[in-house]
């Protein structure tokens, strides 16, 4: 008798262990955020680590408690029964949380960040100082480049990048959407074909002509092609937005690069040029425990100020 009910007991522990504090946490931070990738960049994860994790989780207590498609995520019958008694967990795990760091709310050490030049001077600067400003103690090493860095391999806490593609081993938060629009002095052109008449400053090496690929606010949206022949190019974004500031001509750059009130005007309003690497700029950072909680806070910081919402959704 004794060898029936065994695997019965086993079960039962392998689903209660499943059930611990934190599974139940997670559970309810990934009901509440709607995606797994929206919960995994809340809680410094990876998309994988957290699929992984609640797969493990129903295999050991045999129930399915999510509902999956290829467009949403919703609870079965065993997941909504679970949510209400998860959510007082998560409740309480994120009050111990909050308690504990109102003794330590003053950040300090070195974040040590990466970003493309363009960005890092005209957005995250400014957003730099201010977060300063909340946490004098902490000191920033920055390495302003359009090399892509490992940040494992390189030490660095986080880097900005402009990538659709982020790398699978590290957590991705869209941070700022943008835009790659021609600006210049002078008014608007009549239409994008008197675009491949002007002297064009472009970014990165254009010494043959190049096949660009437009697309119009709508509605409705358009796409369009063009050939593209630089009169100027290299790898420094300020050197052609000065030249182009200067009347020598029309430079392809993000507009976060043109403030408003600059001597630059959008001459092609309501079309952008498309990016291959996509139209956001992200915040890479190491998952957890490897990943740097300063940086975590530093990340929260400029999506709040960059007026994104707390997750996104995908």
């Amino acid at each position: 008798m004794a060898t029936k009910t065994a695997p019965s007991r086993y079960r039962r522990t392998v689903a209660e262990a499943a059930l611990d504090a934190n599974a139940l946490e997670l559970f309810a931070r990934i009901a509440a955020a709607g995606s797994f990738a929206a919960a995994a960049r809340e809680l410094g994860l990876t998309r994988a680590a957290v699929s992984r994790r609640i797969a493990a989780i129903e295999e050991a207590v045999g129930l399915a408690l999510f509902a999956r498609s290829t467009r949403s995520l919703g609870l079965t019958e065993a997941g909504r029964r679970l949510h209400a008694r998860a959510k007082l967990v998560r409740e309480a795990a994120e009050g111990a949380r909050l308690a504990l760091r109102s003794q330590r709310d003053q950040l300090g050490g070195t974040l040590r960040i990466s970003a493309t030049p363009s960005f890092g001077r005209h957005v995250l600067a400014p957003l730099l100082a201010r977060f300063q400003a909340l946490h004098p103690a902490l000191r920033y090493e920055l390495f302003f480049t359009d090399r892509r860095v490992d940040l494992l391999r390189e030490g660095l806490d986080l880097a900005f990048r402009i990538t659709a593609r982020p790398p699978e081993d590290c957590v991705a938060q869209p941070v700022r959407p943008f835009a790659v629009r021609a600006y210049g002095l002078g008014p608007p052109l009549a239409d994008l074909q008197a675009l491949a008449d002007q002297r064009l400053l472009l970014l990165g090496q254009h010494e043959e002509p190049l096949t660009s690929h437009w697309l119009s606010d709508g509605p409705p949206a358009r796409r369009e092609s063009l050939m593209l022949q630089a009169s100027a190019w290299g790898g420094d974004m300020e050197s052609m937005l000065a030249m182009a500031r200067a009347g020598g001509g029309v430079v392809m750059a993000p507009d976060f690069c043109v403030p408003p009130g600059d001597a630059l005007a959008d001459l092609l309003p309501g079309w952008r040029m498309v990016v291959a690497e996509g139209e956001w700029v992200q915040a890479l950072t190491l998952p957890v425990p490897a990943g740097s909680e300063t940086a975590r806070a530093f990340v929260a910081f400029v999506r709040a100020e960059l007026g994104q919402p707390q997750a996104r959704a995908e």
